[in-house]
């Protein structure tokens, strides 16, 4: 009798045992689907965002030969870091003291932005 309780008790948990990996290996393959799902939906963004990047560049370049403009990449790189610290409300002393050039350099680099910027203010003070 001893036997056939043991050999019942064996039974039920090899028969526990292949029901729980069943479900387990359903649950890991629902899992795996969320994360592929995911990781399309990002690599389409990837993609998008690489696309808008491309179609900016090819903007400002044709931007810049609209105007007559030539930059060599280090003065595009030096034009970008100092409209970037003007527009995050940087002074131009300290724009200047960080790029060590005079503030007078950077002032007539940044003339375009400034003119734009005091002609927004006065639009919308008159308004």
């Amino acid at each position: 009798m001893m036997e056939w309780t043991i050999a019942g008790l064996f039974g039920v948990s090899v028969l526990l045992l292949i029901i729980s990996l069943t479900k387990t290996a359903r649950a890991t393959k629902a899992q795996n689907k969320g994360i592929d799902l995911v990781h399309v939906e990002v690599m389409k963004e990837i993609n998008d965002l690489q696309e808008s990047i491309r179609n900016i560049e090819l903007d400002i370049e044709v931007v810049m030969n609209e105007a007559g403009v030539e930059l060599s990449p280090k003065e595009k790189v030096f034009m970008r870091e100092i409209l970037d610290l003007y527009k995050r409300n940087y002074s131009i002393e300290s724009i200047a003291e960080r790029k060590q050039v005079s503030a007078e350099e950077i002032k007539e680099l940044l003339a375009p932005y400034l003119r734009s910027k005091d002609e927004r203010r006065s639009i919308s003070n008159a308004g």
